[in-house]
């Protein structure tokens, strides 16, 4: 097993971890340039489409900045998007429209007005519920708030991904106003990924004068099977696992896994 750094190991001894995306919450859409959002809207209308959910009421758990919650609210959709985080919910704020209900809650225990016809939870999302009983936690809230027959679509990083490509690894990324250090260690035990993100942004644009944030992050990757149990306990069906952006069965090599999910309706 590689060396752990430095800085994780203080905080397994037992210092208090910092909020998630508060800090980096800033800068958060500046290093995630990358990210294939209209890509990964295309593959989720077009599953919701399959199922004939093409406008209603859906729900995005840990939505982030919104970028999601926006594009289905522009197709039409009548949005909700929750998230743990004050500081992204924040930021989403800015980018929605004004009739997109946005809630500062926690998807283990969140609560909406009423029911839904659909919900997703994508970007790693699911994988910072660490235990299976966080994770039938979010189940249950799930099959409480989704109408019958409703479909519930979320992605998971797989055990491949932390343990082959992401790793015991440290990644930097430098902007002209701010740059992370982002330090990981893969523990293929438990299979708990942590990862000690150190943010340097700057006071204003243009200023030699920088803010550092410090941000503990824990995700966990899961077997599918392990998944699907803790899914027909809260009375949802798998209906589908796909490798991430295609209709392929996951193999031991795939990254992302794509679960589709029904509350099947009383007979």
């Amino acid at each position: 097993m590689q060396n752990q750094p430095e800085h994780l190991e203080e905080y397994e001894t037992g210092q208090e971890e910092s909020e998630i995306y508060g800090g980096f919450a800033m800068v958060y859409d500046l290093f995630m340039d990358d990210i294939p959002y209209d890509e990964w809207f295309g593959y989720l209308q077009g599953l919701f489409a399959e199922y004939g959910i093409r406008e209603g009421l859906v729900a995005e758990l840990a939505c982030g900045t919104g970028e999601m919650t926006k594009r289905f609210a522009s197709a039409g959709y009548e949005m909700i998007g929750l998230d743990l985080s004050e500081e992204m919910l924040g930021i989403a704020r800015q980018k929605c429209p004004k009739d997109v209900l946005l809630l500062h809650q926690d998807m283990r225990d969140f609560e909406l007005y009423g029911s839904v016809r659909a919900m997703f939870c994508v970007c790693d999302g699911m994988n910072y519920i660490c235990n299976k009983e966080d994770l039938e936690k979010v189940f249950h809230q799930v099959s409480l708030f989704l109408e019958d027959n409703g479909i519930f679509i979320f992605d998971l990083k797989t055990d491949y991904f932390y343990r082959e490509i992401l790793g015991s690894r440290t990644l930097a990324d430098n902007r002209d106003n701010a740059s992370y250090i982002w330090e990981n260690i893969y523990h293929e035990e438990e299979k708990l990924n942590e990862y000690l993100l150190t943010v340097y942004e700057a006071v204003e644009e243009g200023s030699d004068l920088f803010v550092r944030t410090d941000e503990l992050h824990r995700q966990r990757a899961y077997e599918m099977g392990e998944v699907r149990e803790c899914l027909e306990k809260e009375g949802l069906f798998c209906l589908e696992i796909y490798e991430a952006l295609t209709k392929n069965v996951p193999d031991e090599e795939s990254e992302r896994v794509y679960f589709i999910v029904q509350k099947r309706g009383k007979e």
